[in-house]
């Protein structure tokens, strides 16, 4: 019967699972392991062991090679079949050269003889175990980038986008540069990102730099690097963005605001792959994959000598267009919903309990982000939901939650007084009142093509409500309609 350490908390540094047949072994492994708050559970035979690790996750096991029903060498072959992650360290009497080299090229993390040194096990045991974590968590961190990067993290079902994904798959394993045309905020960035994550450099640094943003004087030591001295404050030498990219990619965003004589040197180094650091004599070999995006009208630039014509080919061998956001409306509800989700769970706020966001736009103001012209772009867009989110007190967001800037867009436009509203003479305020709101809803619905859902929408009022006042009002749409079909 497999044995097993009493319950240790949730603070125990980890779980091992010894596998050796001496009683006496697993005792003394288990005590020592045990006064050093690791969780212990114990198997005196090869199968017991297997069928253990089977049914739990362990941090470490420590394996006897001389067992009673499999070799210590066929348990470790199994466990490898299944299980290529949990570190194996074999513990045995039997310390040749050639069970060690069998063992390891098994799978074994380690190899080490009985009897043991207490201290250099316990040693063993820890450094194995945070390896192991570390390397699983690595793992972990380079799945999550590669998820948040792919395809379906950049959202998008439009024809338009799905020739941008198309795109990006073809190109991304090569080493060709790449231009990324789009207006801001339309995620030229998360495309650069995309295009790393699926090539063979995904191993290697993805550096982005905003050239808009850097002062001209200090451009070239930023892109290049400098050597102390190179200038009245290099007090140190340092590495340029070339340099920490080597091996990666570069992203070089708003390439259109160098100046020529950074586009020089840039050409040099896309066509020679060496550069000089500022205030140095000896080059500096580099393999960098340039990714580089603009807003501009880079062959206009060209046109008007503000963009060097070598380099604008050199640059445009594989161009991506990013559509504006206006362009692809059928996105919206699927950026929104993502949007929901992202700051639900960053705020913590109405989520289920699958962690998915409960809120949602109310049709009204589902419209207006439809309508919207979007100049921001997704970016503008994320922006909104974010503070739709905040402001939030109940799962379905109403339009009074977005911005105002919104609210006077094509999407909800502010009622303006009718050009064919004559207040009668002597009319009491209450009448002005209700013959100022018949008119307008008559003006809605001739802008809607008589459509009273679409009419309830502008309004931001429920349909059954639409549907009242026009009763009360006594507005014949089917007159008003057959009115307009006449002229």
């Amino acid at each position: 019967m497999p044995e097993s350490s009493p319950a240790l908390g949730r603070d125990a540094k980890g779980k091992i699972l010894i596998i050796d047949d001496e009683p006496e072994i697993r005792e003394s492994l288990e005590t020592l392991l045990e006064l050093e708050n690791y969780a212990v559970v114990t198997a005196p035979d090869g199968k017991t062991g297997l069928n253990l690790l089977a049914a739990r996750s362990v941090d470490l096991v420590l394996l006897d090679l001389m067992l009673p029903d499999l070799s210590g060498i066929d348990v470790l072959e199994r466990i490898r079949e299944q299980d290529h992650e949990t570190p194996v360290v074999v513990l045995t009497a039997y310390g040749s050269v050639e069970n060690a080299v069998a063992a390891i090229k098994c799978g074994a993390n380690d190899f080490l003889t009985k009897p043991w040194n207490n201290d250099k096990l316990l040693l063993e045991i820890e450094q194995t175990i945070t390896r192991s974590r570390l390397e699983r968590e690595n793992a972990q961190l380079k799945s999550q980038l590669r998820q948040r990067y792919s395809f379906s993290n950049i959202i998008g079902k439009s024809e338009r986008m799905h020739r941008v994904f198309d795109l990006v798959a073809q190109v991304a394993p090569s080493r060709s540069t790449v231009l990324i045309h789009g207006e801001s905020g339309t995620g030229k960035e998360l495309i650069a990102k995309a295009i790393h994550t699926h090539s063979p450099r995904v191993e290697r640094p993805f550096v982005a730099v905003n050239t808009s943003s850097i002062p001209v004087d200090l451009i070239e030591s930023a892109l290049f690097g400098h050597v102390r001295g190179a200038f009245t404050s290099a007090i140190a030498s340092r590495k340029g963005y070339f340099e920490l990219a080597n091996g990666g990619t570069l992203f070089l965003d708003e390439i259109g605001t160098l100046g020529l004589d950074t586009q020089a040197k840039l050409l040099r180094v896309i066509q020679e792959r060496e550069f000089m650091p500022v205030g140095s004599n000896e080059t500096v070999r580099i393999d960098v994959r340039i990714v580089a995006a603009t807003n501009d009208d880079l062959a206009k630039l060209v046109e008007e000598e503000r963009f060097r014509k070598d380099l604008y080919y050199r640059l445009n061998v594989i161009e991506i267009k990013l559509p504006p956001l206006r362009e692809r409306g059928e996105d919206i509800p699927l950026l929104a919903e993502h949007f929901l989700n992202k700051y639900s769970q960053e705020n913590q706020r109405f989520l289920e309990g699958s962690g998915r966001s409960k809120l949602h736009f109310a049709a009204s103001a589902l419209q207006i982000l439809m309508d919207h012209d979007w100049p921001g772009n997704v970016r503008e867009l994320e922006n909104v939901v974010e503070r739709a989110v905040v402001l939030a007190t109940q799962p379905e967001i109403p339009a009074e939650l977005l911005p105002e800037s919104l609210l006077g867009s094509n999407g909800m436009e502010r009622p303006r007084i009718p050009t064919n509203f004559k207040p009668a003479a002597g009319a009491s305020l209450h009448e002005l009142a209700e013959e100022f709101e018949r008119q307008i809803i008559i003006d809605e619905l001739e802008k809607c093509n008589w459509s009273q859902t679409e009419a309830a929408k502008r309004l931001n009022v429920a349909l059954s409500t639409l549907n009242q006042k026009i009763q009360r009002y006594k507005i014949d749409i089917k007159k008003l309609r057959g009115r307009d079909a006449a002229d």
